[in-house]
């Protein structure tokens, strides 16, 4: 630990939010764990430690614990000596908890961010809503991130890790990772 210990409640949640803010995303390092909404709270507890509840992109991610271990590591540097970790599963992460300034760092590391929201179907009914949720879906124009034409199209549902495809633009030919929806 590279400063002295201190009590947790000394600390602002905010404080560790901005600290957390500087933990970058393993598998893509221009983005950090909090621009990408896996940190979902953090909380100073009683005793003097910290507790920080993070969520999986999806379950089974390899990178949660590189992620966990660069959290304990960000916080024990800044003197945060009781670091919990709590992993929540309920609600899934979306790619629609990741930030907007997060969305323009992947658009310019060169990955195209998630080109729509996730609907959330559970709040359905029926009539016209369920009649509309019956049609095909419209793919959305997917922007190339390298020269920003929408003339792009798919060339994989499987990029360079599981949450991305890859795509190809069909003005300036350069292949290119586009982060999915989910």
């Amino acid at each position: 630990m590279n400063a002295a210990a201190i009590d947790a409640r000394a600390v602002s949640p905010s404080q560790v939010w901005s600290w957390l803010g500087e933990v970058a995303d393993p598998e893509i390092p221009v983005i950090s764990i909090v621009d990408l909404g896996i940190v979902r709270d953090v909380r100073m507890d009683d005793d003097g430690g910290c507790t920080v509840t993070i969520t999986p992109t999806y379950s089974g991610c390899p990178a949660m614990q590189v992620i966990a271990d660069a959290i304990t590591e960000a916080l024990h540097a800044r003197g945060v000596a009781g670091v919990r970790l709590k992993n929540q599963l309920s609600p899934a992460w979306t790619t629609d908890w990741m930030s907007e300034e997060g969305k323009a760092k992947l658009s310019g590391y060169g990955i195209a961010p998630p080109a729509e929201q996730v609907i959330d179907i559970s709040r359905l009914r029926s009539g016209a809503l369920a009649a509309i949720s019956r049609r095909e879906p419209t793919a959305p124009a997917i922007v190339c991130p390298n020269c920003g034409s929408r003339h792009t199209e798919i060339t994989s549902q499987f990029g360079s890790t599981p949450c991305k495809a890859l795509y190809k633009c069909l003005d300036c030919r350069e292949p290119f990772d586009y982060f999915k929806c989910h």
